[in-house]
């Protein structure tokens, strides 16, 4: 109704004139009979309120529905008004959503096809790299360590495409089950086993056994892999230690990962889970991306975990991995 009345102020504006001008005439004119100018001025105010009255009953669908929230795009199509220009704006937005609907489709078709390819591509390069992993075992040979370590970076690199693409489909790859923070500490420990001995980091696992989570193994591996390996690169010829530890906070368990290295300065703590962002560190250590913490949080969010950052520049840095009640067994 507001807007109704919004709309249709001018046309009782230009009415009020309308009225007076006539006043007017008959005044201007020596009339002698007042009542006849207002009787006048009666009928058209009469006409001027069917008119209005017709034009809102056949509008008030129309008006209620540009008024209205709507729950989804969906909503604002569909519906058939009688009057011209509500139905010529409805065809008008039914022609847009379909487009809409057409080009979103269009786009996640692509978005599928795109995901597909990355898996199966990723898929295909695992092969040769286990083979150049086979060739290159023997650590004595100072070129084929180099060809080790260069293998080593395309594997976690490949990985960490693979995981960023699939995060896109989250809800289709995650699967919630008991999982042991002792066994994905060790298995992760495992995983970098050999850039653990390249950097002179040296790995310490102290996580009970009594630590169990209700969530999803692959992509708590995931997180763990991405801080651990931010610990080895930022610890990298120290001969120092990364601690993954756990520890009950709250009736909950909460999985630490610290390293004695350089340190996050004070003005990067508050952006490091920026994508891309590297800060004052990642001038200094050239291999930084800016992805680990953002791509670590992201999982992290969508697993209801919460990560924990605590640094000193020159002491190190700890990631701490929150689990709620609900997603502990303890």
């Amino acid at each position: 109704m507001k807007l109704f009345a919004r709309e249709h102020l001018p046309l009782l504006f230009w009415s009020a004139l309308q009225w007076a001008v006539v006043l007017l005439v008959y005044r201007l004119d020596g009339f002698a009979r007042p009542s006849t100018a207002l009787y006048a001025v009666f009928l058209s105010a009469v006409l001027l309120s069917c008119y209005l009255l017709i034009r809102y009953f056949t509008h008030r669908g129309f008006y209620a529905r540009l008024t209205e929230r709507l729950g989804s795009l969906g909503q604002s199509v569909g519906r058939r008004e009688t009057a011209p220009l509500p139905s010529a704006l409805g065809r008008l937005l039914d022609a847009q959503y379909s487009h809409y609907r057409n080009e979103i489709q269009a786009w996640e078709r692509k978005q599928r096809e795109h995901l597909t390819f990355i898996n199966q591509w990723a898929h295909q390069m695992k092969t040769p790299l286990s083979v150049i992993e086979m060739i290159t075992q023997d650590e004595e040979d100072e070129r084929l360590r180099s060809i080790s370590e260069e293998g080593d970076r395309m594997r976690h690199g490949i990985e960490m495409m693979l995981y960023t693409a699939r995060l896109e489909t989250f809800e289709q790859d995650f699967g919630v089950e008991p999982v042991s923070l002792r066994q994905t500490a060790n298995e992760a420990v495992h995983e970098y086993k050999r850039l653990f001995i390249r950097s002179h980091v040296y790995p310490e696992v102290n996580v009970d056994e009594r630590f169990v989570v209700q969530t999803d193994a692959k992509w708590l591996r995931f997180i763990v892999l991405q801080l651990l390996s931010n610990a080895i690169k930022y610890s990298s010829g120290s001969g120092r230690t990364v601690t993954v530890s756990a520890f009950e906070r709250d009736g909950a368990p909460v999985l630490e990962i610290r390293d004695r290295g350089v340190g996050i300065p004070k003005a990067d703590r508050q952006r490091v889970f920026q994508p891309f962002y590297t800060g004052e560190n990642g001038r200094s250590f050239k291999e930084s991306t800016g992805m680990g913490l953002y791509l670590a949080n992201e999982v992290a969010k969508k697993l209801e975990l919460r990560l924990e950052l605590e640094s000193e520049v020159g002491a190190g840095t700890a990631v701490r991995i929150a689990f709620g009640r609900r997603l502990t067994t303890l």
